[in-house]
């Protein structure tokens, strides 16, 4: 099978938002109503998701795609041991014999983050709903391809966001607190993650047999087979392909993803993005971004208590991050709620069962794919900004740099072999 080759086009306002609910599918009428799902890649973070579909009454893992046989296998059995002999679920290594498999309703997708897009555009052609991985993409230009396949096919699909509704609600509470003013006015946001992606300076080693290496560089540049980008066994870690440019960006768009999310979310500007960044002129920490109203987003950790996201306003501030959520004065955040205040919709605690929830109803996921092409951009502006060294004039509506012919070319790579979005 080939890739089927597109055309850049211009994102609108149209594109980015959409209607509130999607279309109805196929699926639905199925007399058994189940879901049937495939999944693409099977490290650490989808194994997790794996183990959770397979709990799951209405739904049914029907496909499984790896480059790892040792992982592929692993998985396979996990759906033997839950449905028997009898299980039917098909495992391959070529992630597209999963997108073309008719039996399958929608996707999940773990792989690394540079294969992210290919798959989540062809499964958005295909019709299929997608569960994708956070950051959403690695460059900008991939990021705004997936939101138009997805807006284009009408399908329901959701970032592995996963804040936005777990954790104990720490960060629902901190967006509550913060569009309800307990703070005053928000000019300044602190985001305490890791630093820009480097350039990927690995040593080659010997390929061991049971990896398809070609297939899992994929669209990124050819290089020789390294096992801390590619683990040789069903691993507990979150290998580090994530620190390298060719395959991420670095824990600037790691955790990064998850928290700039969150700042995006409190502040009402999911669907916007900065006009400004500004990087510091050494180091790898203090990028500031700068939207137009003044509010900015800085790059820097701190010493505080829960300091992962602090927001900085007129009359106190507020502290969150995984452990917990507290304020200065701290009534910011222990008041309850009046009657009359702001508050998020209750849709539970479950990230992957909102998914679930949103493919039955066609509603817009709570981290829908608009909210994580954003964020991924976000992200990427940081890493852009590292890079480069100086002052980048961002154009949040036409998603480019203003008048900067050598900033713009890094909103997208070339891709590699078949592997291109154009």
């Amino acid at each position: 099978m080939k890739t089927t080759r597109r055309t850049f086009l211009k994102t609108t306002a149209a594109t980015i938002i959409g209607p509130n609910i999607i279309s109805s599918r196929a699926w639905a009428k199925k007399p058994s109503n189940t879901i049937q799902l495939g999944f693409i890649g099977l490290g650490r973070q989808s194994l997790g998701h794996l183990g959770f579909f397979l709990g799951q009454k209405d739904c049914r893992v029907v496909s499984l795609a790896e480059v790892a046989k040792v992982r592929l296998d692993h998985a396979l059995g996990r759906v033997r041991g839950k449905y028997g002999a009898e299980h039917g679920c098909k495992a391959a290594v070529d992630f597209r014999e999963t997108i073309a498999d008719s039996r399958v309703d929608a996707v999940v997708i773990g792989t690394p983050d540079h294969w992210h897009a290919i798959p989540s555009i062809m499964a958005a052609e295909a019709k299929k709903d997608v569960y994708c991985e956070k950051p959403l993409t690695v460059t900008i230009r991939a990021a705004l391809e997936t939101l138009k396949a997805a807006r284009k096919n009408k399908i329901v699909y959701q970032v592995g966001s996963q804040q936005r509704t777990e954790f104990s609600g720490h960060f629902r509470k901190a967006v509550e607190c913060i569009r309800n003013g307990r703070v005053g006015k928000v000019t300044k946001i602190k985001i305490g993650v890791g630093g820009a992606a480097v350039p990927c300076d690995l040593p080659a080693e010997r390929k061991p047999e049971g990896i398809n290496w070609d297939l899992w560089l994929g669209p990124a540049p050819e290089r020789a087979f390294n096992s801390v980008l590619c683990p040789t066994d069903v691993h507990r870690h979150f290998p580090q392909w994530r620190r390298y440019r060719e395959y991420a960006g670095g824990g600037l768009s790691d955790m990064g993803a998850h928290h700039y999310d969150i700042a995006k979310w409190a502040m009402d500007i999911d669907e916007t993005g900065p006009v400004k960044v500004i990087p510091p002129k050494t180091g790898g920490s203090g990028l500031r971004m700068i939207y137009a109203d003044g509010l900015e987003i800085i790059h820097e950790s701190t010493r505080d208590a829960f300091n992962d996201v602090i927001f900085y306003g007129t009359e106190g501030t507020l502290y969150v991050d995984r452990r917990g959520i507290t304020a200065n004065p701290k009534s910011a955040v222990n008041s309850a709620f009046g009657k009359n205040d702001w508050r998020l919709p209750d849709i539970g605690r479950s990230h992957r069962r909102n998914w679930i929830d949103c493919i039955r109803s066609r509603k817009r996921p709570v981290a829908d794919v608009s909210f994580g092409a954003h964020t991924s951009i976000l992200c990427s502006l940081g890493n852009h900004g590292y890079q480069l060294r100086r002052e980048l004039k961002w154009d949040p509506k036409k998603y480019e740099f203003a008048g900067d012919k050598e900033a713009n070319q890094i909103l997208d790579r070339p891709g590699r072999g078949e592997w291109k979005l154009a």
